[in-house]
């Protein structure tokens, strides 16, 4: 399920995915070192990960009537990381990508020995498209929408098996994505 996204991510031009890779052609420059005297980002390519992340904090979703428990993919080590490297993903789990601006994401499977799913998600969490992904692939699949805001990625053929289409709002236990990461956020201050 993990598959690296390419798209720019917190302002950085990271070009973000559980497997992904960047889609611009020339990489913007590099923004100007933080005052606090922290390194520049590296690209994504040196950001791609030799082994499969830690298991992230989750929270459950709901996809219409479907429930479904996810990781959070918040940072951008964890959102190019993604699944890549992971052997196995429970029945009805997945990791939700919050890419943290809008984009237009590119996806692909590098290191990712599942087949997987994908959601593209706009700000208010309606699935604005769908893509299956095979397993270590690095064919890249370019998302057609440009108002992307969040990634939902699962087993292979699970929003088919559960009818989840376009249109369909994705929600937490505690609200919409939005207010929910925003409340998050702030409680990690």
């Amino acid at each position: 399920m993990n598959w690296r996204l390419v798209t720019a991510v917190m302002g950085v031009g990271l070009m973000a995915g559980a497997c992904r890779k960047e889609a611009a052609p020339a990489p913007p420059p590099p923004a100007p070192a933080p005052a606090s005297g922290a390194a520049f980002p590296r690209t994504v390519a040196q950001r791609l990960p030799t082994q499969a992340q830690p298991r992230l904090p989750s929270m459950k979703l709901w996809l219409g009537s479907e429930e479904m428990t996810a990781e959070l993919a918040v940072t951008p080590d964890q959102i190019i990381a993604g699944l890549m490297y992971r052997t196995n993903l429970e029945k009805d789990a997945g990791m939700l990508l919050a890419l943290g601006r809008l984009a237009q994401p590119t996806l692909w499977s590098k290191n990712c020995p599942l087949a997987f799913s994908a959601a593209y998600l706009d700000p208010s969490g309606t699935i604005v498209e769908l893509h299956d992904f095979q397993p270590d692939s690095t064919n890249l699949v370019a998302c057609t929408v440009s108002n992307v805001l969040y990634v939902l990625e699962t087993g292979h053929g699970w929003f088919e098996q559960h009818h989840i289409g376009k249109g369909t709002l994705v929600r937490t236990e505690h609200g919409s994505l939005a207010e929910t990461l925003a409340r998050d956020r702030g409680r990690a201050r």
